[in-house]
């Protein structure tokens, strides 16, 4: 099974109600879910969320 990657920021004005909706969104309109979220000392979250590659879809990231 490949996956493929994609890396978020939120920044530290983002309230957890927006949050959770920008990434409902992804879930559920773009199939992605979550690898790991971290909410860093500033307030802000570096999220990566991840789904099975689709076929004829661009290749993204690997996590290092």
């Amino acid at each position: 099974m490949e996956l493929e990657y994609q890396r978020l920021y939120l920044p530290p004005w983002t309230d957890r109600r927006t949050a959770q909706t920008v990434l409902t969104m992804h879930a559920e309109f773009g199939g992605w879910e979550l690898e790991r979220l971290r909410l860093l000392p500033d307030g802000s979250r570096r999220v990566v969320l991840r789904r099975r590659r689709r076929p004829g879809s661009l290749p993204g990231y690997l996590p290092t």
